[in-house]
């Protein structure tokens, strides 16, 4: 069976569409073949690495891709952005998309705070996008048993 190329897409590509591509690989690779991307990409921020690695993902081979990288050279069955940034400016005309969806996660990278709250926060929107992902990989009839 051929995988279903699936595109996470945000602003930065730095933080919350890392955290979705790594986690779909995880979860359902077997399934799925995981993308990312951003509008503008600025780099991995060292904390998606940090709570990444906390769950034995490792992310040191990954790097912040630009959507047009994507566009026209691939097809998609599912292009999902991941903050609302990159849901209203993301081209509605992107060549090679099956379907699009919206799910809207805070930007860890945004939060104030002491190095620990950040922390949290980053832990707190990568368990938010694991439990959207499972979800949806629910409805797909995609989970291993």
């Amino acid at each position: 069976m051929d995988k279903v190329n699936v595109l996470f897409l945000c602003t930065g590509n730095s933080a919350r569409s890392q955290m979705a591509q790594a986690l779909l690989r995880h979860f359902a690779g077997q399934r799925f073949e995981a993308f990312s991307a951003g509008l503008a990409p600025k780099g991995i921020h060292p904390y998606t690495l940090k709570v990444m690695g906390e769950l034995g993902l490792d992310l040191s081979s990954q790097w912040s891709k630009d959507v047009r990288e994507y566009m026209g050279r691939k097809h998609f069955g599912y292009l999902i952005t991941v903050c609302s940034h990159a849901d209203a400016n993301c081209p509605t005309t992107f060549p090679g998309v099956g379907q699009r969806l919206h799910w809207d996660f805070e930007d860890p990278a945004a939060f104030p705070g002491s190095e620990e709250e950040k922390l949290a926060k980053f832990r707190q929107v990568r368990d938010e996008i694991a439990a959207r992902l499972r979800g949806w990989l629910a409805e797909q009839g995609a989970l291993p048993k």
